[in-house]
Formats: structure tokens, C-alpha cells, sequence
């Protein structure tokens, strides 16, 4: 890979950036360096805030000239081999809705939202290479990654700070479309079964019920009833890992096409009728939009090998 270098920059920290550690706004200037080296030039002092030396914790404040040290750079042509352009280009008509401060995007299901633990592309690298311009862009939330659906992107640290508020305060509504095996009862409204996060030896998380977890809760509501099956809107209030999922397996109703928590009698017959992943959509979310000062609404269509699965689901 052909590396380029850059020169010293001298970059004044704008208002927007106030509070920021200092290696978090490192990582959004240089792209494409690795983490180890953001943190060996912060140890060695070749970063500079106002002419002296600074831990990777500092917190950036308004008016702070930051020296940053010439770094070898992988050029923006070599970031994306041949292979991925499909994905980027499947994230860019992915789009929903844009603005200077926001990006909401419908998320192919497959895709993770960031890379690691093996995986070297994910949604945020994608969006960045289609933004190269972007001075930050950051997920404010995520998605497992074989789930689709509605994920916001923060091109404003001002606007990442706001819509965590709104997580933090439950305000954010966001909505999911799954379909479960057998005929959720209707008085079922809600499964509030505590949850603990468990990693096994090989790396996997896998998430139980269990008394000592942490407080979770989701709000189930009835969509549509199939003979053999359920679409049932989920909206959860907290936003624990794989919550949705396991709630569902917890209530009796595992989720089509889950490979970690899901029933493979009912995986098997859904995949004869064309599901080839988790069906569990994000499809709408409203929050409320601070540069705009309204409350937004989007939502995500389901993708068309999900609806087509619907169409085929004999009526209950």
C-alpha cells in the first residue's frame, strides 16, 4: 500500500469540538492511522496542545491550537480495494436523508456498522470514504450487523452530543419490524426480563435472561398474524445487546432466522420460502433534530426479499 506524508498542521479547535478528548478528535483528522500510532506520537509529544504536551485524555477546549506531527497516511485511492466499492455504492443509495449536521441511512443487513474482530469494513469506514470532505462523522448508535434499518450518523459532534442525550433520556423512539415464530398472544405487550451480557472463550457474546443483568425492557405490539408465524413491532426502552432478540426467544417466539438465539425447525422452513437472513428491521425512529428545532420521524421500507417472504406467509 503506497503511503503519502503529510505535513505539521496547526489546527485551531472550533467550538464544536470543545470537550473532545484529544485522541478521539486525533482519530477523525487522521483517517486511516492506525490507533497505536495516535497514541504513540500522544506519548512521545509530537502532539501539542498550545506548545505543550498533553495526555491522550485531555478534553479539548475552544481556542486550543493543536500541532499535529506528520504521519504516514495510506492514500485515499488504496483505502477501498476494488472489492468493497459495491458496498460503499450499496451505503451511498442506502442514503434516507442528509443534511450538514445528520445522516440517517436504511443499513443492508450483513454489513457491520464499524470494523473489528476480523472485519476490516464497516458502515462508518463506507461512509467515510463517500464523505472524504466530512471532518467527523461518527455513529451515534449501532446495529448488529445482521440487522437492517435506520442508523444515524453524526456529522456534528454538537449533534452526536444531543441525540445521546436523547438516548440517555429515552426520548428517541426507535422501531423494529420482526418476525417470530407462532402466534404471539396479544395481551403480551411488553418483556422486561433483565439481561446479562456473557463472552465466551472464542470471543462471541452471547446475552441471557438472567436475574443479576441489567434492567432491559421491550414493548411488543401485533402487526400482522401468519398461520405459523408473527410480525410484530418492537420498540425497545433500553437498549441492551441482542435485546429484541432475546426478549423474543424469552416470550416464546424466537425471531426467523437467527443463528444465535433463533429455532432451526422454523429457520428450516422460513429459508424454503426465501429467507437467507434475520428477519429484524429497524424501520422507523423520531427524534428531535436540534439544528432544525423539530422533531423528525424517518422510516425504512423493508427490503424487497423480506416482503416477498410476507406475501408467500399463508394468513393465520
Amino acid at each position: 500500500m503506497k503511503p503519502e506524508q503529510q505535513n505539521v498542521r496547526l489546527l485551531t479547535i472550533e467550538a464544536e469540538h470543545e470537550g473532545q478528548r484529544i485522541d478521539n478528535f486525533l482519530r477523525t483528522q487522521l483517517k486511516g492511522v492506525p490507533k497505536s500510532l495516535i497514541y504513540r506520537i500522544l506519548r512521545k509529544g509530537e502532539v501539542r496542545v498550545n506548545k505543550k504536551r498533553i495526555k491522550p485524555e485531555y478534553k479539548l477546549l475552544a481556542g486550543d491550537v493543536i500541532r499535529v506531527p506528520p504521519v504516514r497516511v495510506a492514500e485515499r485511492e488504496q483505502e477501498l480495494p476494488s472489492a468493497r466499492l459495491d458496498k460503499v455504492q450499496a451505503l451511498d443509495a442506502a442514503i434516507l436523508y442528509e443534511d450538514d449536521a445528520l445522516i440517517v441511512l436504511n443499513k443492508p443487513a450483513g454489513t457491520a456498522v464499524h470494523g473489528g474482530s476480523g472485519l476490516s469494513f464497516g458502515v462508518i469506514e463506507g461512509m467515510r470514504a463517500l464523505r472524504p470532505e466530512a471532518r467527523f462523522l461518527e455513529l451515534v448508535h449501532r446495529l448488529d450487523r445482521d440487522t437492517s434499518g435506520i442508523l444515524l450518523i453524526a456529522k456534528k459532534r454538537s449533534m452526536l452530543k444531543s441525540l445521546h442525550e436523547q438516548l440517555r433520556d429515552k426520548t428517541m423512539d426507535k422501531h423494529y419490524f420482526a418476525l417470530v415464530r407462532g402466534q404471539w398472544q396479544a395481551h403480551q405487550k411488553a418483556v422486561t426480563a433483565p439481561l446479562k451480557k456473557n463472552v465466551l472463550a472464542s470471543g462471541e457474546r452471547v446475552v441471557r435472561v438472567d436475574k443479576e443483568g441489567k434492567p432491559s425492557e421491550t414493548r411488543f405490539r401485533i402487526i400482522r398474524r401468519y398461520r405459523e408465524a408473527t410480525l410484530v413491532e418492537a420498540s425497545p426502552v433500553t437498549g441492551r445487546t441482542h435485546q429484541i432478540r432475546v426478549h423474543s426467544l424469552h416470550a416464546g417466539h424466537p425471531i426467523a432466522g437467527d443463528n444465535k438465539y433463533g429455532d432451526a425447525q422454523f429457520d428450516d422452513s422460513m429459508r424454503e420460502l426465501g429467507l437467507g437472513r434475520l428477519f429484524l428491521h429497524a424501520c422507523r425512529i423520531r427524534f428531535y433534530h436540534p439544528r432544525l428545532e423539530q422533531t423528525m420521524t424517518l422510516e425504512a421500507p423493508l427490503e424487497p426479499g423480506l416482503q416477498r417472504l410476507l406475501d408467500k406467509l399463508p394468513p393465520a
